[in-house]
């Protein structure tokens, strides 16, 4: 279709596990052989796995890409979403022809910026005003095009001192600034963006996602984004490609595949096993939901709920929970004391629910760490069992009517957030 921007069709990426040999030529030489003399299929492509980081690979090649195959619209936002080794990476350098794929084909409409890392195209030795024109001719911008666009770049960067400056003095944000406002201004009709901006700093992150959301309004170009940060994503995104181990596990408008990776990333939303000192105080379970289910906005009511095993009775005790930012900034803190002033707990298995009212939280990543022990006694290391929750921002209109239903008028966070305790 005229209106189709980029094409993935049947994209496979295929890597070779180790260090490369002198058996690489032999291997070359015999996929040659088979695929071009003998018209047979490649013989490599049946042997490794998918791109599993979490077990051993058994074979010498490995697919990072399977079978991709996808359009994106001329003007659309897309935001590739997955776990670490998803195969996002993959796909962007795949489209910036940073390497080729090993099966299928790439059609793409129009110039392509990329920022895949931080420093991405950037001589060291040249200074940052030389590299903006260097990275202007490799885009196929004349000199003069460049010229236009000179100041605005320098400005947006915020590196204006050190412009003259070699780029391999410049810290990794400086780096990043610049090599955005080059990408950002230099007119391609596709703009390819990787976690990089995660480096820079907020006011930078801020103004880099208004400007590729003009890019793609106001401009009416594309934009490819990838990032961890689901609030970002749904900010700018339209779309939203999800991928696991090398393969497309959903496709749909962002806000779709937002809840459908949060909801399969069932480990950072609940915890089953035994945390704590066999014989005395342990955490059996535990778990943080909202009444949006497994999807957490700005608007939730959140229930924390977990299950404490108590072997002998205990005095002084101590029974609660901190919620950090994903920084590991302390936020809050929540006992089950501080709502009865009670200090023992005899011999039993107990079940404690906490709710947090809705518009506590501000849109960002969380963690929640638990906190069971005998106060100056024990305390127990509850890393393992560490819960996670990713707050969006409610733009749906459920969120308002809802806090309106519970009298919510404002984010004050009301004390005690204990709502029950029981004994099993």
């Amino acid at each position: 279709m005229s209106d189709t921007a980029i094409k993935f069709e049947n994209i496979s990426k295929q890597y070779r596990l180790g260090l490369v040999s002198t058996k690489t030529l032999s291997h070359d030489l015999n996929r040659w052989w088979q695929t071009s003399i003998l018209r047979r299929e490649d013989p490599y492509l049946k042997i490794g796995e998918v791109n599993n980081r979490s077990q051993k690979a058994s074979g010498e090649y490995v697919w990072a890409l399977r079978d991709i195959t996808f359009d994106v619209q001329q003007g659309d936002v897309v935001g590739i979403i997955g776990k670490n080794g998803a195969g996002k990476s993959t796909l962007l350098k795949l489209l910036s022809r940073v390497t080729a794929p090993t099966t299928g084909f790439i059609k793409a409409k129009g110039k392509i910026a990329s920022l895949l890392e931080v420093g991405t195209g950037f001589h060291p030795e040249l200074t940052g005003r030389e590299n903006i024109y260097m990275n202007g001719t490799i885009l196929g911008m004349k000199k003069r095009e460049i010229d236009s666009q000179l100041d605005r770049i320098i400005d947006f960067s915020g590196v204006e001192k050190y412009i003259d400056t070699p780029v391999k003095r410049y810290s990794s944000g400086m780096s990043v600034r610049l090599g955005f406002a080059v990408a950002a201004h230099l007119d391609p009709e596709i703009l390819v963006v990787d976690e990089v901006l995660a480096v820079g700093d907020a006011e930078f992150q801020k103004k880099a996602i208004g400007k590729m959301q003009d890019v793609s309004k106001g401009e009416g170009r594309t934009v490819l984004f990838v990032s961890h940060n689901m609030t970002s994503m749904q900010q700018l995104c339209k779309s939203g490609v999800l991928l696991d181990n090398g393969c497309i596990a959903y496709t749909g408008q962002i806000g779709d595949v937002i809840k459908k990776y949060i909801g399969d990333v069932e480990a950072q939303s609940q915890y089953i096993g035994f945390d704590g000192e066999k014989g005395n105080l342990a955490l059996l379970s535990a778990s943080v939901v909202s009444n949006h289910g497994d999807v957490f906005y700005n608007s939730s009511v959140i229930d924390i709920e977990f299950t404490v095993s108590v072997e002998r009775t205990v005095n002084s005790l101590v029974i609660g929970f901190n919620i950090y930012s994903i920084y590991g900034y302390p936020l809050a803190r929540a006992d089950y004391n501080d709502s009865n002033d009670l200090t023992t707990l005899k011999k039993g298995i107990y079940k404690f629910r906490f709710r947090i009212p809705a518009y506590t939280f501000s849109n960002g990543e969380y963690k929640i760490v638990f906190d069971i022990a005998e106060k100056d006694i024990k305390r127990y290391s509850t890393d393992e069992s560490s819960l996670f929750m990713q707050i969006l921002i409610d733009d749906t209109g459920f969120g308002n009517r809802f806090s309106e239903s519970l009298g919510i008028k404002s984010s004050i966070i009301r004390q005690p957030w204990l709502l029950d305790f029981n004994s099993i």
